[in-house]
């Protein structure tokens, strides 16, 4: 039998004591006790954003192996937030109540709402809360975290127990906020298809390999106290599309609806997946492009999730001195997705970024917070994929973007971005500018709308066909081209 040691998490009330095996990760110990740790590498060591004082020393969680007693000190934040649209009391009595779940590769949003007819939409919201995948100790893509249930016999399961014991958490935050005792019948679930089966502790393992095989993408449904959820009746999950558009997807068309006939709407679901649907009332084309985690602030050198702290609006003013706004008005620490677009824009807009998305050295943002040749490299890399993505359907569809009515731009940061800099910037194409709307997580508007009025959805999984931009010429043409930034 291995030695055991004693971990003296230090740094929030109650002090935790918990006992490890000897050479254990510390970060496998703090995460699995509640203390997530947030390294997008996937644990190589790389990313630099997993390090904790350990008796006093800045020490890599990822590659820090537990050899005797020790004490860390975590003083970050909880990373389940509300963001509350509760319902006054008196409106509370006899409602009927179900959790909408979005299963994010990044971040997780719960909501409790109300299902009862007479409540209006805007009202439907009790509590929403949001928290950090867990699973990004093994890698902040699906791709990490599938090859992560490959070479560990119990990948898959670890996965899941990190995944279902957060989403327990929030369902307890929730019903502890609102004061609710009773069991809620139903859980309303949708994701990528990846997250899916992590959700049901299922192998993803077929989805990393050609020919890219899902186990399911069907809707399923089951027990919520087989997945460990006390307070849950069934949990319902909604269907997918194809092995890279997902039930994510699905649920934000379910909500967007359709647009006039002969016309079309585009959808562009921003995250390490870029997923990317072009529709109209009798056709709908989607694809999916690996965009990389930028938008979510991962592989950027000073990138961090919207959190406080985070960069979310930058500018230059007429002296070239950075304007800058951060979530919650806090003191820079790092700069998030819309923060990285208005950056990106600016400073090429500026001069600083030339068209090939070269500049001479860092661009400091305030104090520690800076921009890197190789942050620019990561994001041409994101926003060429989308532009070129779009470019591909539309000429698929045999179709001119004037035909296009809407584009709806979704993801866990889209709801701030600025429309103006993200076309700048090359994110979209130039002709689609007027037509862009940013809209807050559609996703989780779908299941809302799902759990409320049982839209049907069979139309886009019937009428639906994947592109595979793998296996289309027209994309690699279009990346190259799209990687340099377009004179304005």
């Amino acid at each position: 039998m291995k030695q055991q040691h004693t971990v003296r998490i230090i740094g929030q009330e109650p002090v935790l004591s918990v006992l490890c095996q000897d050479g254990q990760r510390l970060d496998e110990v703090l995460s699995k006790n509640g203390f997530p740790v947030d390294h997008p590498c996937g644990g190589r060591g790389s990313c630099q954003k997993c390090k904790v004082l350990v008796n006093g020393r800045e020490e890599l969680s990822c590659q820090y192996r537990i050899h005797t007693d020790i004490e860390v000190e975590w003083n970050r934040p909880s990373d389940i937030y509300s963001d509350d649209g509760v319902t006054p009391s008196a409106e509370r009595r006899g409602s009927q109540l179900a959790f909408v779940l979005d299963i994010g590769t990044t971040t997780l949003a719960l909501a409790l709402v109300s299902t009862q007819k007479r409540i209006p939409e805007k009202d439907r919201v009790w509590h929403l809360c949001k928290a950090t995948n867990p699973q990004r100790i093994h890698g902040a893509d699906i791709m990490s975290r599938i090859e992560y249930c490959q070479k560990n016999a119990d990948g898959v399961k670890e996965l899941q127990n990190l995944l279902l014991h957060k989403v327990q958490s929030m369902i307890r935050e929730t019903l502890d906020s609102l004061g609710i005792r009773e069991s809620i019948p139903r859980m309303y679930a949708a994701g990528n298809v990846t997250m899916l089966h992590l959700f049901l502790g299922e192998s993803p393992v077929g989805i990393g390999v050609y020919p890219y095989t899902a186990r399911f993408l069907e809707a399923k449904e089951t027990d919520g106290s087989l997945l460990g959820f006390e307070s849950v009746g069934k949990v319902e999950l909604l269907p997918s599309l194809a092995t890279f558009v997902g039930a994510d997807i699905v649920s934000g068309l379910g909500w967007i609806g359709l647009p006039e006939p002969g016309r079309y709407f585009l959808l562009a679901d921003l995250g390490t997946n870029a997923e990317i649907a072009l529709w109209s009332d009798g056709r709908l084309r989607a694809t999916a492009a690996a965009a990389g985690p930028c938008f979510e602030g991962a592989n950027i050198s000073c990138g961090m999730s919207a959190l406080p702290g985070a960069v979310s609006s930058f500018s230059l003013d007429d002296s070239r001195k950075p304007v800058i706004t951060t979530v919650g008005n806090r003191e820079p620490a790092g700069i998030c997705g819309t923060g990285l677009i208005d950056l990106i824009a600016s400073l090429f807009r500026a001069g600083i970024i030339d068209e090939t998305g070269y500049m001479e050295e860092p661009f400091t943002v305030s104090g520690p917070v800076v921009l890197t040749q190789a942050d620019v490299r990561q994001y041409q890399l994101a926003k060429s994929a989308v532009c070129s993505a779009i470019e591909v359907l539309v000429k698929k569809e045999g179709i001119s973007y004037e035909r296009i009515d809407k584009v709806f731009v979704s993801g866990g940061f889209s709801s701030g971005i600025n429309v103006k800099n993200a076309v700048d910037s090359g994110l979209f194409p130039e002709a689609l500018r007027a037509k862009v709307h940013s809209v807050k997580n559609s996703c989780l508007q779908g299941l809302i709308r799902f759990a409320c009025e049982k839209n049907n959805l069979s139309f886009y999984i019937r009428n639906g066909e994947y592109v595979d931009l793998s296996m289309d010429d027209r994309f690699n043409d279009a990346f190259m081209e799209n990687m340099a930034f377009r004179a304005l």
